[in-house]
């Protein structure tokens, strides 16, 4: 995956779920710098953190009850 499609997919997995930037990474403990910078695609993100991604879009309250804890 290039990393013009990890940006569109983790834009659209945090405005599937109506969250800006900075609620998004807060809720899943992504550091918002980071989460601007790859959906800018100032830097490219990792395989894991799309895989993080990916989890969130099928399963956000479980993933922020998880990260919460």
């Amino acid at each position: 995956m290039e990393r013009g499609q990890r940006a569109r997919l983790i834009r659209k997995a945090r405005s599937a779920l109506g969250l800006s930037q900075k609620d998004f990474a807060s809720r899943f403990k992504i550091s918002v710098g980071t989460l601007r910078d790859w959906e800018q695609t100032r830097s490219t993100a990792p395989d894991y953190a799309i895989a993080y991604v990916k989890v969130i879009s099928l399963h956000p309250e479980m993933v922020a009850e998880a990260v919460a804890a």
